[in-house]
């Protein structure tokens, strides 16, 4: 496990700290990295604006933050675990509660989104590396939250189990109530990113 998650040093989190040679602190330094993540992206899920279907929150800035700070393949992990910490039943999502975690709330209105994560935190970790250009890290991020709008999207619109059982509430209803009101605050939360990403470089710079 080690091995799979390396911290080169073109992320910022493997610039931050210093290279260990020690198979088993390198370990221990990345599952701590990752449980903390985890963390970061329960409170942002916490911290919302209840909207139906698809309520407000902070995650997608979380998610993009964690792919810019730790790269993709640690990135992926600390999302992983999240959703992981979800299928097994404990109340880490937005609407838990008063819905219940586990398996099915996959199936739910937000599955989308939360699945998408996986592929925005990677594209995001990608997009950060060091000496990258500002038109990549934009256009990285960009496509990372759209990845999370779009499949979002198509699963709130064709895949998603709904309280009155229906499956999906149709592409044009899902752009209306799954996307579109989030589009400002989406651009805002990119633009965050993108500065603190270019902010955080900056500090490591430097640091020497």
């Amino acid at each position: 496990m080690a091995q799979s998650l390396p911290l080169p040093a073109d992320t910022m989190v493997g610039s931050a700290l210093p290279a260990l040679s020690d198979p088993r602190s390198r370990l221990v330094r990345n599952v701590m990295l990752a449980f903390a993540g985890s963390l970061l992206l329960v409170l942002a899920a916490k911290v919302k604006v209840p909207l139906w279907p698809v309520p407000v929150t902070l995650q997608t800035l979380a998610i993009l933050a964690l792919g810019a700070a730790y790269g993709p393949r640690l990135g992926l992990a600390t999302v992983a675990l999240y959703l992981g910490y979800g299928l097994a039943g404990l109340p880490v999502f937005t609407n838990t509660p008063p819905m219940l975690a586990g398996p099915l709330y996959f199936a739910g209105p937000t599955g989308g989104f939360l699945i998408a994560a996986l592929p925005a935190v990677a594209v995001a970790g990608w997009a950060a590396a060091r000496g990258a250009s500002l038109l990549r890290l934009v256009a990285g991020l960009v496509a990372a939250d759209l990845a999370i709008l779009g499949l979002g999207c198509l699963w709130l619109a064709f895949g998603a189990q709904m309280a009155s059982g229906a499956t999906g509430i149709g592409l044009t209803s899902a752009w209306a109530a799954g996307v579109q009101p989030f589009l400002i605050g989406e651009a805002l939360k990119v633009a965050l990113a993108a500065s603190l990403v270019g902010a955080g470089w900056t500090l490591l710079k430097r640091r020497g």
